[in-house]
C-alpha cells in the first residue's frame, strides 16, 4: 500500500535540554531516524514540519535523503499537523502516517501493522497496554484507577489524508488535541488499535537519550556472549529464619553477615559483575560501610543488572546452586525462581535454582555454614 508521512519536529524539546530533534542519537540526528525508517518502509513523500527557523537545520540533518521536504509548523502540535497535511501533494484519500520525531526507533513492523489495520476504519494507532498500577491524586492517593482496557498511545498514527483534514476542520479552536486520533474520534471516526513497540519510546527527558543509546547499541553493535561465575559462603548463627535467593525461610538458625547474608543473591551479583569485568560485590558495597548493615541483598543484584543495562547489555540466563545440609531447598525452589525472575526481569525458564549437600563433608556438611555458587550469561556490545 502506498502512503505518505508527516514527521512533526517543530517542538522546542525543553524538558530534554532543548532542540532534541537535532541532537545526535547513535551518530545520527534524532529526526533522521524517523524519516529514514518511513522512506525505507515505502513512503512516497515525507513532510517534515519544523519551527520557522528550522528549515536549514532539517536540510543539514537529512542531507542525502530523497522524497522529503520541510515546511514551517505552528505554535501547537495540531497547527503543525495541519501544515503538514496542506503540504502533501498526492491523492487526497491516500493513507498518511503522522509521527513524532521524538520517537526515533520506528520499525517497519509497526508501520506495516498500521497500514494493514486502516482499511475499513477511519484511523489506526500504535499503542501498548498499560501495565503499571495507576493512581489518581495529588499529595495523597485519592483512588486506584482500573487499568483494564487502558492503552498508551504511540505514534505513528495512520489515517486517510482527507479524513484527517475533515476532522481537523471541525476541531474546536483553542483546544489543542493530545494526539491526532482524538481529532478523528471527536468527529465520530472509528480508530483501531494495533500493537505498538516498547522501543518506540518518546525522548522527553535527558535520561531517555541514555536509554535509547543503549537500545541502539544492542541493535547495531556486534554482541559478545560472556559468562560470569560467583561464589559466596556464610556461617550459621542464632536466629529463626534465613534469606536465600530473595525468599525468607523459617529455620532454627540464620546466616551471619553484614547485610542480610543472602548467599544466593551475593553469588549471583558477583556472577553478573564478573561477566562484565566490573569488580565484585565488595567493591560496590563494602562490608566496612555501615550503610549496608542488614541491607536487603536484592538491591545489590539490581545494581549489577542496572550497570549491565547502562552498557547496552542484557542478562540471558542465571543458574544458582545452594550448598547446604539444611534447610531443605526443594520446597522453596519455585518461590526462589519466581523471585529471581522478578528481580532480573527474566522469563522463568531462564532462571535455575538447584541445591546439593556435601554428604556431611566439609564446613557445610558439618552444618557450620552455607555456600552458594552462581553462573550468569550475558550479552554485551563488543
Amino acid at each position: 500500500m502506498t502512503f505518505a508521512a508527516i514527521v512533526v519536529a517543530a517542538g522546542s524539546g525543553s524538558r530534554a535540554g532543548g532542540d532534541k530533534q537535532w541532537r545526535l542519537l547513535g551518530g545520527r540526528p534524532v529526526v533522521r531516524w524517523s524519516v529514514e525508517a518511513l522512506l525505507k518502509a515505502g513512503a512516497e513523500e515525507v513532510v517534515v514540519v519544523v519551527a520557522v527557523d528550522g528549515v536549514e537545520r532539517a536540510a543539514q540533518a537529512l542531507d542525502g535523503l530523497a522524497n522529503w521536504r520541510a515546511v514551517a509548523g505552528g505554535a501547537e502540535r495540531g497547527d503543525s499537523v495541519r501544515a503538514g497535511l496542506d503540504a502533501l501533494i498526492g491523492a487526497p484519500d491516500r493513507p498518511v502516517l503522522v509521527h513524532d520525531a521524538a520517537r526515533p526507533l520506528l520499525s517497519a513492523e509497526v508501520i506495516g501493522r498500521l497500514l494493514e489495520a486502516l482499511p475499513g476504519a477511519d484511523g489506526a494507532i500504535a499503542a501498548l497496554p498499560v501495565s503499571d498500577t495507576l493512581k489518581r491524586g495529588g499529595e495523597r492517593i485519592e483512588n486506584t484507577v482500573d487499568r483494564s482496557g487502558l492503552w498508551r498511545a504511540q505514534t505513528p498514527q495512520a489515517f486517510r489524508a482527507d479524513r484527517l483534514r475533515a476532522a481537523y476542520g471541525v476541531w474546536p479552536e483553542g483546544a489543542p488535541p493530545t494526539d491526532d486520533a482524538a481529532v478523528v474520534e471527536h468527529d465520530g471516526g472509528v480508530v483501531r488499535l494495533v500493537q505498538g513497540d516498547p522501543r518506540l519510546m518518546k525522548l522527553t527527558y535527558p535520561e531517555d537519550f541514555a536509554m535509547a543509546e543503549a537500545l541502539i547499541a544492542r541493535q547495531t553493535r556486534p554482541l559478545q556472549t560472556r559468562v560470569g561465575q560467583g561464589f559466596d559462603a556464610h556461617r550459621w548463627g542464632p536466629g529463626d529464619s534465613v534469606w536465600l535467593c530473595g525468599v525468607e525461610i523459617a529455620h532454627d538458625q540464620t546466616l551471619i553477615g553484614h547485610s542480610d547474608a543472602d548467599a544466593g543473591l551475593h553469588a549471583l551479583t558477583d556472577a553478573v559483575l564478573g561477566a562484565m569485568g566490573d569488580g565484585d560485590i565488595g567493591d560496590h558495597f563494602p562490608p566496612t560501610d555501615p550503610k549496608w548493615k542488614g541491607a536487603a541483598s536484592d538491591q545489590f543484584l539490581i545494581h549489577a543488572v542496572e550497570r549491565l543495562t547502562a552498557r547496552g547489555g542484557r542478562l540471558v540466563n542465571v543458574d544458582v546452586t545452594l550448598i547446604c545440609e539444611r534447610p531443605k531447598v526443594k520446597p522453596h525452589r519455585e518461590a526462589m525462581r519466581e523471585r529471581l525472575a522478578e528481580i532480573l526481569n527474566l522469563p522463568l525458564d531462564a532462571v535455575s535454582v538447584k541445591a546439593t549437600t556435601m554428604e556431611k563433608m566439609g564446613f557445610t556438611g558439618r552444618e557450620e555454614g552455607l555456600a552458594a555458587s552462581a553462573i550468569a550469561t550475558i550479552e554485551l556490545p563488543a
